[in-house]
C-alpha cells in the first residue's frame, strides 16, 4: 500500500503560510517589545521633564506657597497626577499620588533630592517623578497604562497590518503553488499517457526554467521514443524477412520430398540446400541472441593480459584459407614484438570473425582482404581492410547501427544477416574501446578497432 503523498501546490501552500506566519510572529514580538520600551522610556522622560518645568516655576516665584501653587495650575491644566510634600509629609494631591509616596521619599525631597522610579500602586504599575521645591517637593505620577497608550495602539496597528501582510502572502503562496502545479500536472497527464503508448504528446514548456525543462525533456522522450520505435519495427520487419527466406525453402524443400516429387539422384542436393538453409538460419538466430545478450548487459567478459598478435595470428590461419577457397588474396600485417592488452581474448577473436565474415561476404574475387595489428601511443589497434565495394561517407556514420547497411545495399550487393556489424559495435563497446568505420587504401572499407592499453 503505497503511502499517499501531499502535491507540490499542497507544499509550497503550506511554506508560504508557516513562512508568513512564524514572520508574523517574529516581527509582531519585536514590534511589541520595542514599542513598549521605547513608550515607556519616551513616557518616563515626559514626566521627567514635567517635573523639572514644575521645579522651575516653583523655584521661579517669590515665596514656596506661591511657587507650589504656581506648578499645581501648570500640572492641573497638563492633567497630570501630583502631589505636593511639605515638613510635615503630604500636603496636597490626587489619591494616586497621594497613595505613591512612601516615607523615604519626603526625607529624600526634603533633602533636597530627586526621584525617578516605577511601582505599584494598588495592584497599578505607576511611573514616578518628584523633585524638591522651596519648603518641600512636588511629585509627579502617571498610570502605565496611561503612559504606553499611544504605543498600545501603535502595537494593534502593526498587528492588523502583518495580518493583512500575513493574508496576502498566503494569498500569493496559493497563487504561486497552483501556476507551479498546473504545468507540472500537465506534464504528469502527458507521462502517463506516453506510458500508455500514445508517441503524439506534447506539452508546453511553461513555468519556471526548472519546471519548463521537464517539459521540454518529456517532449524529447516522447521524440525518441517514437522514433526507437519506429526503427525496432523496421528491424523487426527486416528479421521477419530474413527469417521468413530459408523457413521458406526449407519448408518447400521438405514438402517436396515428403510428397515425393524430388526424384532419388536430387534427394543430396536438396539435402545440401536445406543443410545451408538451416545454417543460416542458425547464424541469423546465434546473431539475435548474442545481441540481446549485448543489450542486456549479461554478456560474460573475461579480462586478462591478451596478446593481440596471438589472437590475430589465429585468426588469419582460419580465414587464410577460407579466403584462399573464395579466391581472396589475405595478409596478416603484425610488428614483431608482442602487443599485450588487457582484454578478453576470445570476445577480441570474436569481434575479428565478424569484420572478416564481413569482409570476405563484399571482397570479390583477385581482391585483398588485409588483417593488421599495431600498437599506438595510448591506444592498441586491430584492424580489417578489404578491396570490396567500399562505403560511402554516409555509410560509415550508420556502419554499427542493426539493419541499417542491410537494408541499404539488399539486392545490391551480397549482404549478411544485417547484424553481424551491430554486435561488432556494441561487443567493442563492452571491452572498452572504440569501432571506426573508414576507407581503406586497398579500395574498400576500412573497419578500424582500437583498445585501451591497459
Amino acid at each position: 500500500m503505497s503511502r499517499r503523498r501531499g502535491t507540490i501546490a499542497q507544499r509550497i501552500s503550506l511554506l508560504a503560510v508557516a513562512v508568513a506566519v512564524i514572520t508574523a510572529l517574529v516581527a509582531g514580538a519585536l514590534t511589541f517589545t520595542l514599542v513598549r520600551s521605547s513608550g515607556e522610556r519616551s513616557a518616563r522622560q515626559t514626566l521627567a521633564a514635567l517635573a523639572d518645568a514644575a521645579k522651575v516655576t516653583g523655584d521661579s516665584a517669590a515665596t514656596a506657597r506661591a511657587g507650589l501653587v504656581r506648578a499645581r495650575s501648570m500640572l492641573n491644566a497638563l492633567h497630570v497626577q501630583f502631589a505636593s510634600v511639605g515638613a510635615t509629609g503630604v500636603v496636597a494631591g490626587n489619591r494616586l499620588a497621594r497613595a505613591a509616596v512612601r516615607p523615604g521619599d519626603v526625607s529624600r525631597l526634603l533633602a533636597g533630592g530627586s526621584i525617578s522610579t516605577r511601582r505599584t500602586v494598588d495592584g497599578r504599575p505607576v511611573l514616578i517623578e518628584a523633585r524638591p521645591t522651596p519648603g518641600g517637593g512636588i511629585i509627579l505620577v502617571q498610570p502605565r497604562s496611561d503612559a504606553l497608550a499611544g504605543g498600545d495602539a501603535a502595537i494593534r496597528r502593526t498587528v492588523i497590518a502583518l495580518l493583512i501582510a500575513t493574508g496576502i502572502a498566503v494569498l500569493l503562496g496559493l497563487l504561486v503553488a497552483w501556476r507551479l502545479g498546473r504545468p507540472l500536472r500537465r506534464t504528469a497527464q502527458a507521462a502517463h499517457e506516453l506510458a500508455s503508448g500514445r508517441r503524439d504528446v506534447t506539452v508546453r514548456p511553461e513555468g519556471p526554467a526548472e519546471v519548463a525543462e521537464v517539459g521540454a525533456a518529456l517532449n524529447t522522450l516522447a521524440g525518441a521514443l517514437a522514433q526507437s520505435e519506429s526503427r525496432q519495427r523496421e528491424f523487426l520487419l527486416s528479421v521477419s524477412h530474413d527469417l521468413r527466406t530459408p523457413l521458406t525453402a526449407i519448408t518447400g524443400y521438405a514438402e517436396s520430398l515428403a510428397g515425393g516429387v524430388v526424384p532419388a539422384e536430387q534427394a543430396a542436393q536438396v539435402g545440401a540446400v536445406m543443410l545451408g538453409e538451416s545454417h543460416r538460419l542458425g547464424r541469423l538466430v546465434a546473431d539475435l541472441l548474442d545481441l540481446a545478450r549485448l543489450d542486456a548487459q549479461d554478456f560474460r567478459i573475461e579480462l586478462g593480459e591478451v596478446d593481440l598478435r596471438d589472437v590475430a595470428r589465429a585468426a588469419a590461419q582460419v580465414w587464410s584459407s577460407r579466403c584462399a577457397a573464395e579466391g581472396v588474396v589475405f595478409s596478416l600485417q603484425s610488428p614483431p614484438g608482442p602487443v599485450m592488452a588487457h582484454t578478453d581474448g576470445a570476445r577480441v577473436r570474436q569481434v575479428l570473425d565478424g569484420l572478416l565474415d564481413n569482409a570476405l561476404r563484399v571482397t570479390p574475387e583477385g581482391r585483398p582482404i588485409v588483417l593488421a595489428v599495431r600498437a599506438e601511443a595510448s591506444q592498441l589497434v586491430v584492424e580489417v581492410r578489404d578491396g570490396g565495394p567500399g562505403l560511402t561517407e554516409a555509410d560509415l556514420a550508420v556502419a554499427f547501427e542493426r539493419s541499417v547497411l542491410h537494408e541499404r545495399y539488399r539486392g545490391v550487393r551480397q549482404v549478411g544477416t544485417g547484424l553481424g556489424l551491430a554486435i561488432v559495435g556494441r561487443l567493442v563497446s563492452r571491452l572498452g574501446g572504440t569501432a571506426e568505420a573508414g576507407h581503406a587504401p586497398e579500395g574498400g572499407a576500412r573497419f578500424t578497432v582500437s583498445l585501451p592499453t591497459g
